[in-house]
């Protein structure tokens, strides 16, 4: 808007006065040399400054969020894939016995196919519990067979794996069948 359109009208567009301006700060103008009301530098100044620092704020919150829902995401994400290959790791522990249980009985060729697999199983992470002549413990084994004990020991103890029990990457997909004593 130039000076003429101004003077021409002097209520301005909105009928409010063209030179009324309100300072940020609930100061009153100050007015200059030709008499037109004006804000100090250094209200305005403070005025900029505290809606700049008030953008960053909330950029910086916006960027944390975002980051926190990244990081959660990306761990859901990694959640979700070890739970589908710990349901595909467990759809194979039939196989696993099936080639255990031939070699048991002698099957001749059923240890190189048994051996390579359980070799590929675990180079991603499946690990056989090995529970013989160990504590009884029921977050590893399912105790199918219990004897009496000689009443020496401090607790039942596994005395014979009936079916091994497998861990996928920490967390036991299957639990040991166990013959336990005491």
């Amino acid at each position: 808007m130039t000076d003429e359109t101004t003077k021409s009208n002097p209520e301005g567009a909105d009928g409010a006065t063209p030179h009324a301006e309100t300072a940020p700060s609930g100061e009153t103008p100050v007015a200059d040399e030709a008499g037109n009301d004006r804000f100090g530098v250094s209200d305005v100044l403070d005025a900029v400054t505290k809606e700049r620092d008030e953008f960053k704020n909330l950029a910086l919150r916006l960027q944390a969020d975002f980051e926190n829902f990244r990081k959660r995401a990306t761990a859901q994400m990694v959640d979700d894939v070890d739970r589908a290959t710990g349901r595909l790791v467990e759809s194979i522990l039939p196989v696993l016995d099936a080639c255990e249980a031939a070699a048991a009985h002698g099957v001749q060729g059923i240890e190189s196919v048994w051996s390579a697999l359980i070799g590929a199983l675990q180079k991603q992470g499946l690990e056989a519990l090995d529970l013989a002549d160990k504590p009884f413990d029921p977050t590893t084994a399912e105790a199918v067979v219990h004897e009496p004990g000689d009443g020496g020991s401090e607790g039942p103890v596994v005395v014979e794996v009936l079916r091994t029990g497998y861990r996928w990457k920490g967390r036991v997909v299957r639990a040991a069948m166990v013959r336990v004593k005491g």
